[in-house]
């Protein structure tokens, strides 16, 4: 039996699947599957970045080298309010994440870690006591300390404790890896981190790395289309980096 193989056709079949895949790649392009809305709290924290100029669009060069459509600016939450807003963030996002290992001590990196870590146990504290009670906070020194108690750890002891690390914004990770080091010299292990935004530590910390807003919620909390449209194309060119 001969079996006689038409090759036009075939080659016009694989272009009609090419044309139908395209198609359907542009209606997702054209019509996205709507976001998901990010929880109440970050939709608060979110209004008060915003009203207090905290989180600002343009065009800012990151540590890392990388441009960025936005900026956190951490050091702005300098009121009791603001502050308050910034430690329920921090611990509404830790008592939520269903994906954090259990910790006995919260570490703030020198230097604006060390606020961020005191304020967010506190309001863990008061959302559920009688699991945050027992927690301990610890920081280190920029320099070790020759005098006093000396060394340049400061709080709960770190040996044999598991330990979240809580900071500002994470970009390319330098203070981040400085801290997971000093903590394991110091004999404890670390479980996580959170940090205001996460940039490129993902996929090297090698435990679960947290941010109180991400990319997508800043998309979808965001009002001005020009600011949106910068981060989607942020979004698209760092994603790969990101997950």
């Amino acid at each position: 039996m001969r079996i006689v193989i038409d090759c036009d056709k075939l080659i016009e079949r694989k272009d009609l699947r090419r044309d139908v895949m395209r198609k359907r790649e542009k209606t997702k392009q054209c019509h996205p599957i709507p976001p998901t809305p990010p929880p109440p709290f970050k939709q608060t924290f979110l209004q008060t970045l915003l009203q207090f100029k905290i989180l600002k669009f343009g065009t800012f060069t990151l540590k890392s080298g990388r441009q960025s459509p936005y900026f956190f600016n951490a050091g702005l939450f300098n009121t009791g309010t603001l502050l308050t807003s910034l430690g329920a963030a921090y611990a509404n996002t830790i008592h939520t994440s269903t994906n954090l290992p259990p910790f006995d001590v919260i570490f703030g990196p020198a230097y604006k870690g060390i606020p961020l870590a005191t304020v967010a146990l506190a309001k863990l504290y008061e959302l559920a006591p009688e699991r945050y009670g027992d927690v301990g906070y610890a920081f280190d020194r920029k320099e070790v300390k020759d005098h006093g108690e000396g060394g340049r750890m400061v709080g709960m002891e770190l040996k044999g404790k598991r330990v979240l690390v809580v900071d500002d914004v994470i970009t390319a990770g330098t203070a981040i890896r400085g801290a997971v080091s000093d903590i394991a010299e110091a004999g404890g292990t670390v479980v996580g981190i959170v940090g205001s935004a996460i940039m490129e530590v993902k996929k090297e910390m090698g435990v679960e790395v947290l941010a109180i807003l991400t990319l997508d919620d800043l998309i979808v909390g965001v009002t001005d289309e020009g600011d949106r449209e910068r981060m989607l194309e942020y979004r698209r060119k760092y994603r790969a980096i990101e997950e």
